[in-house]
């Protein structure tokens, strides 16, 4: 089975290997050391000084966690949304209580600095800035750096601290964390960090620990305070994934192993094979070319065929993509490429496209 969904991804042969080992016990020295490796490695691929803590939950869990530990009723909020994802982000602080202003691209399109920055200056109260780095409902990657710069030029006392959704690029995109001024970086451990489902993995700025303290949100479960007092001696204040971090631990061995330059590489070189290999089968690609993902590539499905249809004759050859999403559903394919990823894997999907489409 060729697995091209944007996540859950592939696990290669060594995370499969560790996910399968003895359980250890969460609270004693062996676990200790996992935690302070796996911390370390994220360190290292997010380009941050910043503390790393990890939660058992979804990407969306670890989003919902950045809201509740730096939001307070009735603050506001500018939400940078292109795409599904980015609209969820500012659903979830929406549903906290935050007056939420929208800087919305059209599908396929990335967010326009320009538009942020005027958008700045109408609310320049904001509190928190929200952007998603790549959006996989459309296949676009912002850029985050230039977002970045932006943000912080507007930024006054402290705010507006900047959270990023980097669930599917961290790991595949190169992201610098504490150079381009994000306060909390989001990533997840299905996506292109290549482990199992389960974890959530957040960078948290000293700037944003901060307001995490005045911050008046109920929170417990996903109390960010918690989990940094119980990291500094190894530990998760609640029963940790074990094995996902295990997992991951092997895949962060991967990655240095391969260099995170050659992994960033690789990436690049296989979103181009997918793209001009799509292109040549006659296929409209969805995100404007400019801001291309490398990790997930939408295509509108050809005129005159059903998407659903499409995504199950696809699978009838061992080739698993998703189907488009929120107004773009049927109409559009996304086939994700991110992780345990190479050349012959995209060969696969576009040889099964080629017979699919004819």
């Amino acid at each position: 089975m060729n697995l091209r969904v944007p996540g859950p991804t592939p696990l290669p042969p060594e995370v499969r290997q560790a996910v399968s080992g003895a359980m250890i016990n969460h609270r004693g020295p062996e676990f200790r050391e996992l935690l302070g490796a796996v911390t370390a490695g994220v360190r290292e691929v997010l380009q941050t000084s910043n503390d790393v803590l990890f939660l058992t939950t979804s990407g969306t869990g670890g989003l919902e966690a950045a809201i509740v530990n730096l939001l307070s009723p009735g603050d506001r909020v500018l939400a940078v949304t292109v795409g599904a994802f980015g609209d969820r982000f500012a659903e979830i602080a929406r549903a906290f209580g935050a007056e939420v202003t929208v800087v919305e691209a059209p599908w396929g399109r990335a967010a326009d600095p320009l538009a942020v920055e005027e958008a700045l200056e109408r609310v320049p109260d904001a509190r928190l800035v929200l952007v998603t780095h790549n959006e996989t409902s459309t296949g676009v990657a912002n850029d985050l750096a230039t977002l970045g710069e932006v943000v912080r030029a507007h930024r006054r006392g402290g705010y507006p601290l900047l959270l990023v959704d980097a669930i599917s690029s961290a790991g595949a995109m190169p992201l610098f964390a504490d150079d381009w001024g994000c306060d909390v970086v989001i990533s997840a451990s299905h996506k292109a960090w290549m482990a199992p489902p389960g974890l959530a993995m957040l960078s948290v700025s000293e700037r944003a620990w901060a307001v995490a303290e005045r911050a008046t949100c109920p929170r417990f479960y996903f109390d960010l305070r918690r989990a940094r007092h119980l990291a500094a001696r190894g530990e998760t204040p609640w029963t940790p994934a074990v094995h996902a971090l295990q997992g991951l631990r092997a895949a962060l061995a991967r990655m240095r192993a391969e260099g995170l330059d050659a992994v960033y590489a690789r990436h690049r070189r296989v979103a181009h094979r997918m793209r001009e290999g799509a292109r040549a089968l006659g296929l409209e690609l969805f995100a404007d070319p400019a801001h291309a993902s490398n990790t997930v590539t939408a295509l509108y499905v050809p005129e005159g065929k059903d998407g659903e249809a499409l995504v199950a004759a696809l699978r009838a050859q061992g080739v698993i993509v998703a189907g488009g999403m929120g107004p773009f559903r049927g109409r559009v394919l996304r086939v994700g490429h991110m992780g345990y990823v190479d050349m012959a894997d995209i060969d696969g999907v576009l040889r099964a496209l080629a017979t699919a489409v004819a």
